[in-house]
C-alpha cells in the first residue's frame, strides 16, 4: 500500500521570501517537521568573530529545524525562516555570547539571551510562575486553604 506523502516544500523558496509574507507556508514546514512555534517572532544571530564553528558544528546539531547550517565558506548559516527561537544552539554552545536570540511570546513579553545561564535563569522564572499559577488555582486565598487543612490537626 502507497504511503501517503506530506506536501512537498522547498526551503530554498523559502528563502526567497519575504519575511512575514508567506507565514503559511513557514506553518506549514513547521507541522511537516513537527516543531510548535511558541513565539510570535524573534531573531537569532552568530558573531562570526567568537564562532568555533569549524571545530565544533554543536548548534547545528541540537537544531530541531535544521534552521543552522554549515556554509563552504567556514561559517555557521542561518535560515532564520526555519528558527523557532527555541534557544537549543545557545545552550549546546561552547562560547558565550557567540549566538544571540531574542523573541516575543504571544504576550507581548520580550526574551533575550545568549548565555546558558541566561536560559537557565529565564526557564527556572517560567516554571516558578507555572507553580504559582497551579497553586492559586487550588487554593485562590488564605481561607480556601485553612479549610481544606485544619481538620488535619
Amino acid at each position: 500500500m502507497p504511503k501517503e506523502s506530506s506536501p512537498s516544500i522547498d526551503i530554498f523558496d523559502l528563502l526567497a521570501v519575504d519575511e512575514g509574507k508567506d507565514r503559511k507556508r513557514r506553518e506549514e514546514l513547521l507541522a511537516s517537521l513537527k516543531v510548535k512555534e511558541f513565539f510570535k517572532e524573534g531573531d537569532i544571530s552568530i558573531n562570526k568573530r567568537t564562532c568555533w564553528g569549524l571545530e565544533c558544528r554543536l548548534c547545528i546539531k541540537a537544531c530541531p529545524t535544521n534552521a543552522l547550517f554549515w556554509r563552504k565558506t567556514g561559517e555557521i548559516g542561518i535560515v532564520k525562516d526555519l528558527c523557532v527561537y527555541c534557544g537549543a544552539c545557545v545552550l549546546s554552545c561552547m562560547v558565550e555570547d557567540c549566538i544571540k536570540v531574542e523573541r516575543k511570546r504571544e504576550t507581548g513579553e520580550v526574551e533575550k539571551f545568549s548565555k546558558m545561564r541566561d536560559i537557565a535563569i529565564l526557564e527556572e522564572k517560567i516554571n516558578t510562575q507555572k507553580r504559582f499559577q497551579r497553586v492559586r488555582e487550588v487554593f485562590p486565598n488564605a481561607e480556601t486553604y485553612y479549610e481544606r487543612y485544619r481538620h488535619r490537626k
